[in-house]
């Protein structure tokens, strides 16, 4: 048995490939199916299965695809109510793919439909392919499907049914169980994941805060702490995948471009994609600059947590060239089929942002209204200003009534990344009102240094 880890830096998402005899089982997959195809073509391979662990919330899956493309088999817990054509696939279900054992436990907690897929070979091989229920150093939150779903559970409830799984799913199963889960560091589904692809079961027994001893009550109570925002697209995308997604491609190529036009249609969102610089220096009115420069920048989480998944946008980007790459970063949460043009900008496309006079601020940070769009967690660390206030940058477009309007706008995160799409969010639904970006010079502010202004 031979196993394969694929990962989707952007989202901390692993999938998987198990080869057996000329066979493979996927665990997981991402919207793109090429890269498990040419893994297939690589080693003389058949796709046979496609394990699902459960609806996810923060991508969209190619199983159906996969499986109208390839012939493979998807397997997923009866609990799902899947509408795509499965097998259920639960504990005491088992399958034979070459030399390798499949089979499933069911293991509650982040959703109620999660399933664990196990896999056993003939050299005593164990691994366990733990979808969002066991992550390494952490569990799957159970929040998240209180409002999504055909299964919907409240998250006290769900809370306590990882403690039972936890308590009594794997007792059975040796330390050196390989352990692959389908999220690491970076995850909105988890609080305190570890940067470790994977581990053993020994180690998460040792190391992992869920296996210690402790009550229910406590267990619960640590669960429920702390877990970030829930991004808007999460709700849709667990409804998308247990319809069964669009295929990857064609989907995407039904997004119309845009060559330069001069203006846009007026009301509808527009979403600007390159650098805050290019982006201040001209942008067309009411644009949000959320940017996707390299995989470090993470478009689709902030792209998913600022509009609705119902609501049309242009989408911005700055050359031709980058159109398949940026739209196929949209599409993983499947956002793609709002688009109602990928726009390359014009040369001049009429509104620009003023940069921040970093000394003025500096000698007078009381002239300026501060707004920190910092996660409530991080806030909770320390503020780097003390008067500043404070609203996540996923609450920020709707709450842009409760700031004052007699300053300017200083906007700020931890790094310099949000704070471009903050300044552009108050910019955009505030139009005359100035707001200034903070950028990376926020680092000359930390840490607390705070400025104790009066």
């Amino acid at each position: 048995m031979k196993i394969r880890q694929f990962e989707d830096k952007p989202l901390a998402h692993y999938s998987y490939a198990i080869l057996s005899e000329g066979k493979i089982a996927l665990v997981d997959p991402s919207r793109d199916p090429m890269p498990y195809y040419r893994f297939a073509e690589e080693h003389n391979a058949r796709i046979t299965a496609v394990f699902e662990t459960h609806p996810h919330a923060d991508f969209v899956s190619s199983h159906l695809q996969i499986h109208k493309e390839t012939g493979a088999v998807i397997y997923a817990s009866k609990l799902v109510g899947a509408s795509y054509p499965h097998k259920t696939f639960d504990e005491g279900d088992k399958l034979q793919l070459g030399e390798a054992e499949i089979w499933a436990l069911n293991t509650p907690g982040h959703s109620p439909d999660s399933i664990t897929v196990m896999a056993r070979d003939s050299r005593d091989t164990y691994a366990m392919f733990s979808g969002d229920t066991l992550f390494i150093g952490d569990v799957g939150r159970p929040d998240l499907r209180e409002k999504a779903g055909n299964l919907t559970a409240k998250r006290e409830e769900l809370a306590r049914m990882m403690y039972r799984t936890v308590q009594d799913k794997f007792t059975d199963l040796p330390d050196k169980t390989l352990v692959y889960p389908a999220h690491g560091a970076g995850s909105l589904c988890g609080k305190n994941l570890s940067s470790d692809a994977s581990s053993t079961l020994g180690n998460e027994r040792m190391g992992n805060w869920a296996f210690r001893s402790q009550s229910e009550e406590d267990f619960v109570g640590e669960i429920l702490k702390g877990q970030p925002f829930i991004p808007h697209y999460f709700g849709y995308d667990v409804d998308t995948n247990k319809e069964g997604p669009d295929d990857y491609e064609p989907s995407m190529a039904q997004v119309p471009l845009l060559l330069g036009p001069d203006s846009l249609e007026p009301g509808i969102p527009v979403v600007d994609t390159r650098s805050s610089d290019t982006f201040k220096a001209g942008h067309y009115p009411g644009s949000i600059n959320i940017m996707a420069r390299d995989e470090s920048d993470k478009i689709e989480t902030w792209l998913g947590s600022i509009l609705l998944p119902e609501e049309p946008y242009y989408l911005v980007i700055g050359s031709v060239s980058e159109r398949d790459a940026v739209l196929a970063r949209v599409a993983k949460i499947g956002y793609e089929k709002t688009i109602r043009a990928v726009v390359v900008a014009a040369d001049s496309p009429g509104a620009h942002s003023e940069k921040l006079d970093l000394q003025a601020f500096k000698d007078h940070p009381g002239a300026y209204t501060i707004v920190d769009i910092r996660n409530p967690s991080e806030v909770a660390d320390g503020k780097y200003f003390e008067q500043a206030l404070t609203i996540p940058l996923n609450e920020l477009r709707d709450r842009t009534g409760e700031l004052p309007t007699d300053k300017p706008f200083v906007v700020h995160c931890a790094g310099g990344y949000r704070s471009a799409a903050g300044s552009s969010i108050l910019e955009s639904v505030l139009p005359g009102q100035k707001a200034f970006d903070l950028s990376e010079a926020v680092a000359e502010f930390k840490p607390r240094a705070a400025v104790h202004q009066k």
